[in-house]
């Protein structure tokens, strides 16, 4: 069985609430063509980012299951409170549906917004007990109420691992709104090709210098995109850790949680000698298939010599991975990232 744990869908367009496109939060034309926000649009031109194309991409891929996560454009930061209660639940509602009207196919994950503690405790309770949703997927950073960028892996936080602590849920930590946080124009899509792997590598620091691994033990959480810059940086942390003690008073170190049996990484690094370096570094048991399909960052076909699990593929090929950790990146550590012990077909 084939689980690709990385993935997104878009709703129809008329499944869209009126308002999000009244109050430009988000939309989709009708003809499909884009998806909308503010004064912000990407083209909807590729396969698999409705339902029925999706269920048809994976057969075409031999995908037997996918993890479809949040929207990242409905991670809500900065936004006011009703707006991001109505946007989160709708957002949410929606991935519940798939999920529900396919389960053999889908797992997928629900948002909350950090910001408004008491608002994302009451929706993680709704969504694991009415919706029946159990992977968590939180932004890498968010605006706190000084105006202040913060990572999710702050202190503030704490209430909302505290609680998907006992309800023992998967965490996913995605980022995004680089351009809002970073003061550098907006051009050669740096934030995505750059910051984001940057913005990941910040929250794996604070999250390992704070032992969350080890403070909130049944949650199980995975960085996208491999983390690939936090592992790559790994050695500097270590230095910085050992060479200026006085920074890091009452904190863990990053040693501490190498290879943290509940720390995992996707596969989604698009080169194998970066993906070499994560087995090296934290094991292949901790690694999971990301496909961050449908968009051209991710693993797709159409795009170079891209096609579903290319890189895994050709690390096989050259002796990184045997074929049974292969298989296991596909299947056994997904469903263990994910607490499940089997998904049914």
């Amino acid at each position: 069985m084939r689980i690709n744990g990385h993935g997104h869908i878009l709703p129809e367009p008329s499944q869209i609430p009126k308002f999000m496109r009244k109050k430009k939060l988000f939309w989709i034309d009708e003809d499909k063509k884009f998806m909308r926000q503010g004064n912000w649009s990407r083209p909807i031109n590729g396969t698999g980012f409705f339902i029925d194309e999706k269920l048809d991409w994976m057969k075409q891929h031999n995908i037997d299951h996918g993890v479809m996560l949040s929207l990242s454009q409905l991670y809500c930061n900065g936004w006011k409170k009703n707006d991001c209660q109505d946007v989160i639940s709708f957002q949410n509602n929606f991935n519940a549906s798939i999920q529900e009207n396919h389960t053999e196919k889908f797992t997928c994950g629900f948002v909350v917004q950090p910001l408004y503690t008491e608002q994302a405790l009451k929706e993680i309770e709704r969504c694991v007990n009415d919706l029946n949703l159990k992977l968590l997927c939180l932004p890498t950073h968010y605006i706190n109420k000084n105006g202040d960028w913060m990572s999710t892996a702050e202190k503030e936080v704490d209430p909302i691992f505290q609680l998907a602590n006992e309800y023992k849920l998967a965490v996913q930590i995605h980022p995004y709104d680089g351009e809002k946080m970073i003061a550098l124009k907006n051009a050669y899509w740096r934030f995505h090709l750059i910051w984001m792997m940057a913005q990941c590598a910040d929250t794996l620091h604070l999250f390992t210098l704070r032992d969350l691994p080890n403070k909130y033990p049944n949650i199980r959480t995975c960085f996208a995109h491999g983390g690939m810059l936090g592992i790559a940086n790994y050695g500097r942390r270590i230095q910085g850790f050992d060479g200026r003690p006085d920074i890091f008073e009452n904190l863990e170190d990053p040693r501490k949680t190498l290879g943290h049996k509940n720390l995992y990484f996707d596969t989604l690094v698009h080169d194998s000698h970066t993906l070499d370096l994560i087995k090296k570094r934290v094991g292949s048991n901790q690694l999971i298939m990301g496909l961050d399909d449908p968009f051209p960052l991710g693993e797709i076909d159409g795009v170079g010599t891209s096609y579903p699990g290319r890189v895994l593929d050709y690390a096989i090929q050259v002796g990184i991975f045997s074929k049974q950790e292969g298989k296991d990146i596909w299947h056994k550590n997904i469903l263990n990232w994910l607490g499940k012990d089997i998904i049914k077909r």
